[in-house]
């Protein structure tokens, strides 16, 4: 990116989860991992980094960690709802941008939020941004769990589904065999260089419309396929969308995860 847009980096953190308790204060390499996950963010070149808790106990874990951090409402329905709450706390002006790094992200490079950031700034058209990265395999784009974004030439979301899209109806999906965009079939010129996009659960608002965003209905694509960022689509909101060739480190829902993310951090020192 060759502009550098100032932003503030807001981190959701919630106590409540169901596969693995108290999640903000799991230790990963003898901090939280909300601590990690901010630790990270001030590595990119954001402003500010913040967590929005809605416990007091992850407030002064990070303040222990010479974290910032605030309190927010236990009751908010959705980690949207907790940013927009945080950019009133903070008094953010509805120019200004954030980029939301969920709590569970320990392994978010620093570049990648950066370029989120970056890409909103470069899309005045567009009220948020985020990431995808090509898809590995024919059974990525077949799980339900790998949410897939289709783009148009602009770089601009056209939606976002769990489903296989775009549908290669003449390409044939084998998952035994490679995939038409990795050379598994001969493709008509228009699809070189083209593959399906897995998305990258970041994104960057404008702070206004992150204020707006709660308050629009929620959308029939939203409650279909459990995807929160529809709601903005089907209320005539542009997602730009940065392209990277890197998968994103693992995530943390399960006690699996977070074994599997403290080896990694071992096996790196």
């Amino acid at each position: 990116m060759s502009t550098a847009a100032a932003f503030t980096v807001l981190i959701p953190a919630r106590m409540a989860s169901s596969r693995l308790p108290d999640k903000p204060l799991a230790d990963l390499a003898g901090v939280p991992m909300v601590v990690r996950v901010a630790q990270q963010a001030q590595r990119s070149g954001a402003q500010r980094t913040v967590v929005a808790a809605d416990d007091a106990r992850i407030v002064q874990a990070c303040a222990a960690h010479g974290v910032a951090a605030l309190l927010t409402r236990s009751d908010h329905p959705s980690g949207s709802d907790r940013l927009a709450e945080a950019c009133e706390q903070l008094g953010l002006a509805d120019d200004e941008i954030v980029v939301n790094v969920q709590g569970d992200e320990p392994l978010m490079a620093p570049a990648l939020i950066d370029a989120v950031a970056a890409v909103l700034a470069q899309r005045p058209q567009a009220s948020m941004g985020t990431a995808a990265h090509p898809l590995a395999s024919v059974a990525e784009l077949l799980n339900p769990n790998v949410v897939k974004v289709v783009c148009d030439g602009a770089g601009l979301a056209q939606y976002f589904s769990r489903a296989p899209i775009p549908w290669p109806r003449d390409l044939g999906l084998d998952p035994a065999q490679p995939a038409w965009w990795q050379g598994g079939v001969a493709v008509p010129p228009v699809l070189a260089g083209f593959a399906p996009l897995r998305h990258i659960g970041i994104y960057s608002y404008r702070a206004g419309f992150l204020r707006q965003f709660p308050l629009l209905p929620p959308a029939p694509t939203e409650a279909i396929e459990a995807l929160e960022q529809l709601r903005a689509l089907w209320h005539g909101h542009r997602i730009a969308v940065h392209t990277t060739d890197h998968a994103p480190g693992p995530g943390v829902d399960t006690p699996e995860d977070l074994q599997r993310v403290r080896a990694l951090l071992h096996a790196g020192g």
